[in-house]
């Protein structure tokens, strides 16, 4: 990790003027290209890939999600927009040019990136100020590090070491150091799981406006769905090394390119489907497409439904039993075992049922799903017991 911060900060970093935020529903110039990326690590075998033709773009000022399960490429994606890891295929192209790709590679430290680390990587024998002026060269106007340190709430406190720093004033000294030499990109790789609920929940909220007072395009790597839609311009959804879709949270949430994305982001329920004609069979009713007789093909069929869309009736003699459930302060969320089906239900709060109630499984009329791999939108025909 240190020999990583060393070679971001570099002799030579690369400054941006700073810019404001472009509104989000005008088009933005590509900053970060990403193109064809294939990368291994040395020990794996032939066909173990860590990622897979990816292909993403990163827009000036824009705050890019990403989104997908422990293991699936996200943190590598980084490594190799930062020059800690060369790509085996593709290239990586930086405000024009290309810092990684066929016979040509630029050093970490040139790339004009700053990088901020999960565990935050401080230096335990610096203290505050001197931990944010580590990125700047020698003779280096550190007044832009005062002014981070302002902006970012730790005024006051740069004769304080790491060891005497709480969590968030930690995680924002990081985020602090990674702007200071005035990167053109930042990339944070779960800056905020190691940090306690509250202050999690603020410093997520922050992160778009100081970045864009910084003028610098970012990239955040998260597991949570939650917080990459609650604070990313877009979000991109990986899954074993593969991008399923990166889209605005919106287009995400409504038009889910995959049944991973809409299981994942969503945290929907998959019922295995057959079809009929225009109507749709699923273990929990059946449902009907709008748009005529279905040509689904050779590909299994899978419905998604929401947890709001699948009724509960307690019945001793029920197929389906509750393993256990979860209080959401408003409502609760039921974890239901059908056969191999796991399934998630919101249901209110007076419906309440213990572990290992037996029940029977229904969809809710008027309630809607997706039809994949078509992705043809569905509505519940009626409601029949599974």
């Amino acid at each position: 990790m240190v020999a990583e911060l060393m070679a971001l900060a570099g002799p030579a970093p690369i400054a941006s003027p700073l810019t404001e935020l472009m509104p989000a529903e005008l088009p933005v110039r590509e900053h970060v290209q990403l193109k064809g990326l294939w990368h291994r690590y040395p020990n794996a075998a032939a066909e173990e890939w860590t990622l897979q033709g990816i292909d993403l773009a990163l827009g000036q000022g824009e705050l890019v999600g990403l989104l997908g399960p422990s293991g699936c490429g996200k943190t590598t994606l980084l490594r190799l927009i930062a020059g800690f890891e060369r790509p085996e295929r593709g290239s990586v192209c930086i405000d024009g040019r290309t810092v990684a790709g066929p016979g040509r590679w630029l050093a970490p430290e040139r790339r004009g990136v700053g990088m901020v680390f999960q565990d935050y990587a401080l230096f335990p024998h610096l203290d505050a100020w001197r931990n944010a002026c580590f990125g700047l060269r020698r003779g280096q106007d550190t007044s832009r590090a005062g002014w981070l340190l302002e902006l970012l709430g730790l005024k006051g406190l740069e004769e304080r070491y790491p060891h005497e720093l709480s969590g968030g004033q930690r995680q924002r000294l990081a985020l602090a150091r990674a702007l200071a030499p005035g990167p053109s990109v930042v990339l944070l790789d779960e800056p905020f799981s190691n940090l306690d609920v509250e202050v999690r929940l603020r410093l997520r909220s922050e992160l778009p406006a100081v970045l864009s007072r910084c003028g610098a395009s970012g990239l955040i790597v998260t597991h949570d769905p939650e917080e990459a839609l609650a604070i990313c311009d877009r979000v991109a959804v990986l899954r074993d090394g593969v991008l399923h879709q990166c889209a605005r949270p919106r287009q995400l949430v409504q038009q889910p390119a995959t049944a991973f994305v809409g299981r994942f982001v969503l945290q929907g329920n998959l019922l295995p489907a057959t079809a009929q004609g225009n109507r749709i069979h699923t273990p929990l009713g059946d449902l009907a497409s709008s748009e005529g007789a279905l040509s689904p093909g050779e590909q299994p069929l899978e419905v998604l439904v929401s947890p709001e869309a699948i009724a509960l009736l307690p019945d001793g003699d029920g197929e389906a039993w509750v393993q256990g459930r979860e209080f959401l302060g408003r409502e609760w969320l039921y974890q239901v075992q059908l056969g191999t089906l796991k399934l998630r239900l919101r249901l209110p709060l007076e419906a309440e049922y213990g572990r290992g109630q037996r029940c029977q499984l229904s969809l809710r009329p008027g309630s809607t799903g997706i039809l994949f791999p078509t992705r043809e939108p569905l509505r519940v025909l009626d409601a029949g017991p599974a």
